[in-house]
């Protein structure tokens, strides 16, 4: 470590990697204006923010399996953390919210922008709906950063268009719940007919459409919107890959083949 330089906590960490899951892999740079915001919340520059980011875009799987590299330099401790992160998916993006809320001075609810009269004045249910809320807020930011705003299977690029859909479904999986490769970037209509198992995504990234629909191949809509895209790739996320294994249960399990 240089004269003059502070070793990072591990809050400190857990922010940074908040942030890494909400921002583009093309935005990690001290120029963006959210690095700077973070870098200001925790006494640090923009660059050492940044350089934080690409550390852990090393250790990153996904982007490993893709052969793109980041720095060299992650120290053990940012490999610690990253790990307690990424394998505690039910747990630390919650926690890194509320970490996030403090050091703004501000409140978890404010900072998720959730209103307070829709909330019960306080107790359990109060903390069980807040909780859903901001890792719902949190797991689409990461799938939406991801995939560069843009729907894995049509292209679309309008947000409010997009939904942050679970492969394994959120009630039956809550380790992985907020796992961004349990997510895919997608537009409401293929994103209902993935949940209906009418289509499917395969390990090879691959788009299977049900014969229920492909036998209505004589119908304009159909074929515009379904049998189209049948065999296709789906437009790839730039990190978090969607795993395979969780591919793999909606084939078997969901898709209407």
């Amino acid at each position: 470590m240089k004269t003059g330089q502070k070793l990072w906590t591990r809050e400190e960490l857990i922010l940074a990697i908040n942030l890494y899951c909400k921002l583009p892999f093309g935005r990690l740079h001290s120029r963006n204006p959210e690095v700077i915001t973070l870098a200001s919340l925790i006494n640090r520059t923009p660059s050492s923010v940044a350089y934080k980011l690409v550390n852990f875009a090393s250790l990153d799987p996904s982007l490993k399996a893709r052969g793109i590299k980041g720095a060299v330099n992650a120290s053990n401790l940012d490999k610690e953390i990253w790990n307690e992160f990424f394998n505690n998916w039910d747990v630390l993006p919650f926690e890194s919210e509320k970490l996030l809320a403090n050091i703004k001075n501000t409140t978890v609810e404010k900072l998720n922008h959730i209103i307070e009269s829709e909330l019960p004045k306080e107790g359990k249910t109060r903390e069980q709906i807040v909780r859903v809320r901001v890792n719902q807020s949190f797991f689409r930011s990461s799938i939406l950063a991801s995939y560069n705003n843009t729907c894995c299977i049509t292209g679309i690029q309008q947000p409010e268009f997009l939904i942050a859909g679970h492969i394994k479904p959120w009630s039956l999986d809550e380790k992985n719940r907020l796992n961004p490769q349990n997510g895919i970037a997608i537009n409401a209509l293929h994103d209902k007919a993935f949940e209906t198992g009418l289509m499917t995504i395969t390990t090879d990234y691959k788009i299977k459409i049900s014969s229920i629909l492909l036998k209505q191949n004589k119908s304009i809509s159909t074929i515009e919107f379904f049998s189209r895209y049948e065999n296709k790739e789906i437009i790839l996320p730039s990190r978090f890959l969607p795993d395979k294994e969780f591919l793999k249960y909606h084939n078997d399990v969901r898709f209407q083949p």
